[in-house]
């Protein structure tokens, strides 16, 4: 039998080549600090990687695959039989090469739980293979057609910084700039944040260095990021603001605090992406969020609207970010894999002239996982769409 991901050597190129980059095919991370009370101990870490903890329901899902396997009927329609994994990979594009819901990958580590005895780590250059019987799907690891090799290893050292993490569920590069910058504002929020009320003199714009005037509470931090309330996000049920999608300017640091309740405190421009001037209000840096996500269907059932489409575009499309008019308080969470929809619409039936205009069903158009929440807005990544997703499309448990 083929041995687990944690027990195979690695050889002279796999160092040189791979330098230790871990592949994170079966994660179970972000939001994983929240099972971590509720986990089982986990195995020791490979090689110093992180070993991140599994959900029991996970875990469950996974061990109940492995004693029966997944239906053929449940695998994607061209699952590969044979697959290398590479470096760039991503969990929801491996999860989608075998099953029709990329969303329950505990069923793609189950199809193998005997030789991934943890799911979170394995490296590129090994095999996935897909074995069929009886109707049911299962998977096999090796290290390609020549198994696993043995290397002796001259006498001298190549080294390479190791990466924190392996690969993540979603490429990073698509969803990182909304990980750190303050792009929805709640009205409360809103109204106490701190607010630039005037430049020096002769200035009517801030530059990096410029030092800027600032009225309202500034004891919370030193450092801010600023930003403007560009456009109102408006719930197309009640009709009211639920938040501010804001427009991300830069960063600042307080130079003079305050001297009173009341009383103007300097700060310094310390870098820029748009200009800043005059009623451009300050926000607290968001602590970083993790870039890995395990996707899942939501807890509950749940439906709701796009309110917004990331860069005022009309349309979206796969790898686009919307806001969604549900949020935390909402019960939406970072990962839940959700599907988009076309409402129903009224047309003419233009080859009966005269008749009454027929109603055109709603139609599900593609998939969506949220990334980031707030208390009534979360942004989600759009991961396949069949058609253009537009401003007032809804969305539903998958």
């Amino acid at each position: 039998m083929l041995k687990s991901a944690f027990h195979h050597p690695l050889s002279s190129q796999g160092l040189r080549h791979h330098a230790l980059t871990a592949v994170f095919l079966l994660m179970s991370a972000a939001p994983w600090a929240a099972h971590a009370a509720d986990t089982p101990s986990a195995a020791p870490s490979l090689h110093g990687l992180p070993n991140y903890p599994v959900a029991p329901a996970q875990r469950a899902q996974a061990e109940l695959t492995a004693q029966t396997g997944v239906p053929v009927s449940e695998l994607a329609p061209n699952a590969p039989s044979r697959y290398t994994v590479k470096r760039g990979d991503t969990l929801w594009a491996i999860s989608g090469m075998y099953l029709r819901k990329p969303w329950n990958w505990p069923q793609l580590w189950g199809m193998n739980l005997q030789q991934i005895r943890n799911p979170h780590w394995i490296f590129p250059g090994q095999v996935l293979y897909l074995n069929i019987a009886n109707g049911r799907a299962s998977l096999s690891m090796g290290r390609g057609d020549q198994g696993i090799p043995t290397v002796k290893l001259n006498p001298q050292v190549e080294s390479s910084a190791l990466p924190p993490e392996g690969i993540p569920t979603i490429s990073p590069e698509l969803i990182a700039p909304f990980l750190t910058q303050p792009l929805i504002v709640e009205p409360d929020t809103l109204e106490a944040s701190p607010r630039i009320v005037a430049l020096p003199k002769g200035h009517t714009m801030a530059s990096p260095g410029t030092q800027v005037y600032v009225r309202g509470d500034v004891s919370k931090a030193t450092r801010y990021q600023i930003y403007r309330p560009a456009k109102p996000l408006v719930d197309p049920e009640t009709k009211k603001i639920i938040a501010y999608q804001a427009e991300y300017l830069g960063t600042t640091s307080l130079a003079e605090p305050p001297s009173g309740p009341d009383a103007v405190s300097v700060f310094r421009i310390d870098g820029i992406e748009r200009e800043v001037g005059v009623g451009d209000r300050l926000v607290i840096a968001p602590p970083r969020e993790y870039l890995n996500y395990t996707p899942h269907a939501p807890a509950k059932p749940i439906r709701g609207d796009v309110v917004s489409i990331y860069g005022d575009l009309s349309m979206a499309a796969k790898n686009s970010v919307v806001a969604l008019n549900r949020g935390a308080d909402d019960g939406l969470e970072r990962g839940d894999v959700l599907a988009l929809w076309h409402n129903s619409r009224m047309v003419k039936d233009v080859t009966a002239p005269g008749k009454p205009e027929i109603e055109l069903p709603d139609r599900r158009i593609g998939l969506m996982m949220v990334f980031r929440t707030f208390r009534h807005v979360a942004y989600a990544l759009i991961l396949s769409a069949d058609e253009p997703v537009e401003v007032a499309d809804r969305f539903t448990q998958p």
